[in-house]
């Protein structure tokens, strides 16, 4: 037993500090969201002044201020430009949220889902869906995202239903892609169509089936190298140990085994000579993919073609030439390891070589040399910016960047390869890829998801019933069968004498629909049949 006191009313004192520290947070996040929507105006208005260069048309106000906001704040380009995109909702669609999120009468997990769920609707309801929710919002501080998510889309349902967005039955987004997780594992995350689905889990299935009992490996670990198999075109091999081992036996039989071309892969990776040799430990780093251990780096090294990479020697006539050489474009590239914008980590195979001081094509000599200490990696978003969107540069001889924007801030990048290794100097840069220019305006693109909703609304309103008359159809093939089989448990070939079911006399049914199957037709509505 403990004899401890506590003070009684702490825990209130606690808790209401909690809440004054939360209404301080909503009116620090307005202060940010109107300064971000301030910003984004003037980078607009400043595309329309007389005398602007029309270069500069290429990047949109919207463009520029993500830019800014997202080096100022060390976002990434697409957090940056969701910010903006929600600061620019509340200025010009949602002024009474935002005076109530700037009184601390509302939390940002609010406004943000109400932001998310009025993205489509048409201005002149809008004003009424602002107003309507203003006044009830302060009555929604203990409810679930889930609560406030339905309360939301009711009302824009009832006011505005080409806002709410119906789903695409389309193949269009199909995707697969491999990220790292810094643990020496990778994730796989794809959208496929249902058959490759389908097939794909059961060809996993069926190979990690194939091994003996005795394997040591659980079935999701079996699954996990069977992909590994299948990408490689081989049979997923058993790790039993034992001699007598079937699976095994089979695998390594030549009179059995099948002559395969082996899978030529290409994965560049950047390693230190001493990991690769095998008498260091620094980690190696696989271009597009991530950081990977030194045992990992000499497994991949053991068979694959290795280049020594070195800052090469620049000549005179190189230098003055605007395309680098192979050996300068290699080096540069595996200095930055990513584009070297505030912020942005697109991979540095995929960006373009920039000139920190621009190329002379009149006069190479006159400055803006070809050699590494005036070169760097830019995607192309973040190259165009630099051209046309106000932003300067400045490179010194160890990589170092130093962005000044429009509005007069300083942001410092380093080459992301010194982190790793000794043959770079000093720090990275690093974050996810950045959006595209815009090509049409925010109004463009809301009416054309409207439309979309528009056009899809009949489509789904008809799967949506043939799904459901599948279903039905199927449930009642079933239980037909059910009762057929169980007269046939009790009376054998005897039929059915019964005037109820007539049917169950009738041979059983498949009990799969063919894919064009379609349900009969609704009978057109009765003259006393209700309107609903």
């Amino acid at each position: 037993m403990f004899d401890i006191e506590f003070d009684p009313v702490a825990p209130g004192l606690l808790v209401d500090a909690l809440g004054d520290s939360a209404r301080a947070e909503a009116r620090l996040i307005a202060t940010r969201m109107a300064a971000v929507a301030d910003l984004l105006a003037q980078r607009t208005a400043e595309l329309n002044i007389e005398g602007v260069h029309p270069n500069y048309m290429i990047l949109t106000g919207f463009a520029r201020a993500s830019a800014e906001v997202g080096a100022a704040l060390n976002l990434t380009s697409g957090a940056a430009s969701r910010l903006v995109e929600q600061a620019e909702a509340l200025r010009d669609r949602l002024p009474r949220l935002a005076a109530l999120l700037s009184d601390g009468e509302t939390d940002w997990r609010t406004v943000e889902i109400v932001i998310a769920r009025t993205r489509f609707v048409s201005p002149t309801v809008m004003e009424q869906i602002d107003e309507e929710l203003a006044q009830r919002i302060t009555g929604w501080q203990c409810w679930s995202d889930g609560r406030i998510t339905t309360t939301v889309d009711a009302k824009v349902r009832t006011l505005d239903p080409a806002a709410i967005c119906e789903r695409e039955h389309a193949t269009e987004r199909r995707r697969v892609k491999v990220r790292a997780r810094g643990d020496g594992t990778a994730k796989i995350d794809g959208i496929v169509t249902t058959r490759a689905g389908l097939t794909f889990d059961t060809r996993l299935s069926e190979m990690a089936a194939r091994v003996c009992s005795k394997d040591p490996r659980s079935t999701d670990q079996l699954r996990s190298d069977a992909v590994e198999a299948m990408a490689e075109w081989r049979e997923l091999s058993c790790e039993c140990g034992r001699a007598e081992c079937p699976v095994r036996s089979t695998a390594e039989s030549p009179e059995t085994a099948k002559p395969s071309e082996p899978v030529q892969v290409v994965v560049n990776v950047i390693a230190e000579r001493d990991t690769v040799l095998g008498t260091g430990a620094t980690a190696g780093y696989v271009c597009g993919f991530g950081v990977v251990d030194a045992e990992q780096v000499r497994e991949l090294a053991a068979d694959a073609t290795t280049r020594l990479v070195t800052e090469p020697d620049v000549d005179a006539a190189a230098a003055l030439r605007y395309q680098p050489t192979v050996s300068v474009q290699r080096w540069v590239r595996c200095r930055d390891l990513t584009c070297r914008f505030p912020g942005c980590e697109h991979p540095a195979e995929s960006c373009d070589i920039d000139h920190t001081v621009p190329f002379d094509h009149h006069d190479p000599a006159r400055g803006g040399l070809t050699v590494p200490s005036n070169l760097k990696c830019l995607c192309r978003f973040h190259h165009r910016l630099k051209t046309f969107g106000g932003w300067s540069d400045e490179q010194y001889p160890d990589g170092t960047v130093v962005w000044t924007s429009p509005s007069g801030r300083t942001y410092r990048t380093t080459p992301g390869g010194a982190d790793l290794f000794n043959s770079f100097s000093l720090a990275p840069c690093g974050q996810p890829s950045p959006q595209r220019p815009r090509t049409v305006t925010r109004a463009a693109r809301i009416e054309q998801v409207r439309a979309k909703n528009r056009r899809l609304r009949p489509v789904n309103k008809v799967y949506r019933r043939t799904e459901a008359a599948r279903r039905r159809e199927l449930e009642r093939r079933r239980n037909r069968n059910r009762m057929r089989a169980t007269l046939k448990f009790f009376k054998g070939d005897e039929p059915s004498t019964s005037p109820y079911c007539t049917w169950i006399n009738d041979p059983f049914e498949p009990e799969e629909l063919p894919p064009d199957w379609a349900p009969p037709p609704p009978p057109p509505p009765g003259p006393e049949d209700p309107p609903f």
